[in-house]
């Protein structure tokens, strides 16, 4: 049951690929909500993807763009705005991708060209979505401005890979470019630092099964799950949210701040 949290607000979601990613979750709940938005992803991944069927379930349309070019994105706000009828109240991020992980290339073995259209992807994308935003003054006052990002930013994970390099690339934007977008346009951004989730692309880690089973263990809360996380971004979107900004919040059972517990000590 909706509440009517984001009633004529409109926004741009990115990343929906099928009906497991964050993305996906968070448009329908939108959607409940009573926000309208377009939907955009990258070409490719349309093609890998079921979004066709997310847009006509909530009566969205899709703007392909490569979020990592930024006439693409430019292209798509114009286009944004457009469609819905006045400036964007909300945008998600959802964007990321190793190729070193796709290639099964280590953390010490790295193919840098690999690893510069990975940060390229996934974190040099999220400036260039905000630029392309703020250069065509496009988002309403106390519009908000979310990304998905993962604990690796801050701690170690041996499997994630140089995307522990981009997600502290992406945290870091979203605090810098949050002061300026705060300071001059009354915009909040921040990222959510989800719980190691069964989307398509989470799968795609190494040993990740065992992670989040061992997650599991360690909150106390248990796992956030992508239904979850969607609703935790529908709160960030609202009104009810207007002061935080250039915030890291992690949303994981409590993981972030459990040194150990009890179920994994009787484990060992």
């Amino acid at each position: 049951m909706g509440y009517n949290l984001l009633k004529g607000k409109r926004g741009i979601i990115f990343g929906a690929l099928d009906e497991n990613s964050i993305a996906w979750k968070t448009a329908q709940t939108v959607h409940d909500e009573g926000g309208t938005f377009v939907l955009s992803n990258a070409p490719i991944a349309m093609r890998m993807g079921q979004i066709d069927q997310l847009a006509e379930k909530t009566g969205s349309q899709i703007i392909p763009a490569d979020a990592t070019s930024v006439e693409d994105l430019d292209n798509l706000v114009e286009k944004a705005v457009e469609i819905l009828g006045g400036k964007i109240d909300f945008v998600l991020h959802s964007i990321g991708m190793s190729v070193n992980v796709r290639k099964g290339r280590a953390y010490t073995d790295e193919k840098y060209d690999f690893t510069a259209k990975g940060w390229d992807v996934s974190a040099l994308s999220f400036h260039k979505v905000m630029q392309s935003l703020y250069k065509a003054d496009a988002m309403n006052e106390w519009g908000s401005i979310v990304a998905l990002t993962y604990m690796a930013a801050q701690r170690t994970f041996p499997d994630y890979n140089d995307m522990a390099d981009n997600k502290a690339y992406l945290e870091s934007v979203a605090r810098s470019f949050g002061y300026f977008f705060g300071k001059e346009k009354k915009v909040r951004v921040n990222t959510i630092s989800q719980s190691p989730t069964a989307t398509t692309a989470g799968q795609g880690v190494k040993g990740f099964d065992g992670f989040i089973s061992y997650a599991e263990k360690m909150s106390p809360l248990g796992n956030a799950t992508a239904q979850d996380c969607a609703e935790y971004t529908v709160t960030l979107f609202s009104d009810y949210t207007k002061k935080v900004t250039m915030q890291n919040l992690f949303h994981d059972g409590g993981f972030s701040t459990t040194g150990v517990s009890q179920e994994v000590i009787e484990k060992f």
